[in-house]
Order: C-alpha cells, then sequence, then structure tokens
C-alpha cells in the first residue's frame, strides 16, 4: 500500500497545537479540514479519517455540528475506517446511536488507564497505561454492538465497532501541549498547580506508550484498503 491518505476532522477552533501533534504523530498523507469553520472534505475518497479534540461539546447547539456528523455518518457506511480522539471519540459514539452527557466532574492529567478488550489498536500498550486525559464529558452508553476496549474510574476511554475506533485520552499531546491546556482550564488554583506538577519527563516518556494508537491504527486501515473505498 501507498502512504495511507487520511482526512483529519480538525475539531480544535483553529488550535495550533491540534496540527502541530496530529502531523507528528500521523506517518500518513494528511488532509486537514478545519471543520469548526464549515470546512467538509466533498468527496470521501481517503484511506480513513481522524477526529480530533474540541472544547466543544457533542450536544452542543453549534452550526458546524450537524454536517460533521453528517459527513461522517455517511463516511461510517461507506466503511472508512475512523479514529477518534476525546471530543471525536464522542462524536463518533454518537452518530453511532451511543450518548455523551455531562460527567459533573474533570478528569485531567496523567492518569491511568485499563485495557478492557482485546483489540489491534491497543497492540504493544501495557494493561495498564497512562495517558494524559482532558475532558468533561464522556461515552455513558457505548453505540449499539460496540466493544468497550478501556477504563479508567471517570469513565470509558476506548472502544471499537467495525471500522470505527475511538480513544477518549490524548495520545497526540506532547508537555507542551499539555500544560497551555491546564494553564487555559477554570481549576482551583490548587488543582491546577498539582496537574502542572505531575507534566514531567518521566510521566511524559510513560504515556508515550499510548502513541501506538496511531501506528496501530494505520496497519489497521493499510489492511482494509485493499479495496477502495467508493469516491463519489
Amino acid at each position: 500500500m501507498s502512504v495511507p491518505r487520511i482526512a483529519i476532522l480538525d475539531a480544535s477552533h483553529g488550535d495550533r497545537n491540534t496540527k502541530r501533534n496530529f502531523r507528528r504523530e500521523l506517518d500518513a498523507s494528511l488532509t486537514e479540514f478545519d471543520v469548526t469553520d464549515g470546512q467538509l472534505p466533498d468527496t470521501f475518497a481517503f484511506d480513513a479519517a481522524v477526529v480530533t479534540g474540541s472544547r466543544s461539546s457533542v450536544y452542543w447547539d453549534e452550526p458546524w455540528i450537524d454536517p460533521t456528523k453528517a459527513w461522517i455518518g455517511e463516511a461510517i457506511e461507506r466503511e472508512l475506517p475512523f479514529l477518534g480522539i476525546c471530543y471525536g471519540h464522542q462524536l463518533l459514539a454518537d452518530v453511532l446511536g451511543g450518548t455523551v452527557e455531562g460527567m459533573g466532574e474533570y478528569e485531567i492529567g496523567y492518569n491511568a488507564i485499563s485495557l478492557t478488550g482485546d483489540s489491534r489498536l491497543f497492540d504493544g500498550v501495557d494493561e495498564e497505561f497512562l495517558a494524559f486525559t482532558t475532558h468533561s464529558d464522556a461515552v455513558v452508553e457505548l453505540p449499539p454492538g460496540a466493544e468497550p476496549l478501556a477504563e479508567n474510574e471517570y469513565s470509558n476511554h476506548g472502544f471499537r465497532k467495525g471500522h470505527v475506533f475511538g480513544v477518549q485520552f490524548h495520545p497526540e499531546y506532547d508537555m507542551d501541549t499539555a500544560a497551555q491546556l491546564t494553564r487555559r482550564k477554570d481549576l482551583s488554583a490548587e488543582r491546577r498547580s498539582a496537574v502542572l506538577d505531575g507534566i514531567t519527563e518521566e510521566n511524559y516518556a510513560a504515556a508515550c506508550e499510548a502513541k501506538l494508537v496511531f501506528e496501530n491504527f494505520l496497519g489497521y486501515v493499510e489492511g482494509v484498503t485493499e479495496t477502495p473505498v467508493a469516491a463519489d
């Protein structure tokens, strides 16, 4: 297979770190669409799509969300593989019939996550691993027929249904992104300081294991795109 063609549905509202991080982590030919500005692909001629994180909630009434859901829904019907990260994880679950709700609390920082399912997406990742998390919404009910893949005490952190994968944590984050985001969040001074104190070289190095989901997803895409997805 040649270099995979990946559509990046960037829901970050123009956050520069998002583009930098995904360009670094995905060894593929990337075409980026700022979906919050109304940009969507006019074709399905990709090998896969990735949906990024966002400061929006899936259930908010924002003009870009429904068209983005519609494109994703049609792409899934055409069996295009998807990987969703954080908001992307929630949006994919919603499109597939799952339920996303506010948690009433905030998960942020380097946190332990446990695998609960057997999936190629997590090949090489320990049964319990560390990853940076930041979210106040969660998938509280998986889509019908979806397989749970990872979780912690806060929420589901991974699922699969068909060619669609979602992870709640942020495998793409570097230390700068984690620190900048933490400083922007509406946290108490004590909690902000505790999260920032946890953004260390040691924790980042441990969390790099979770970056394997990108390599594994691209390997999965290579295995399922021998027959091209319809492009019209």
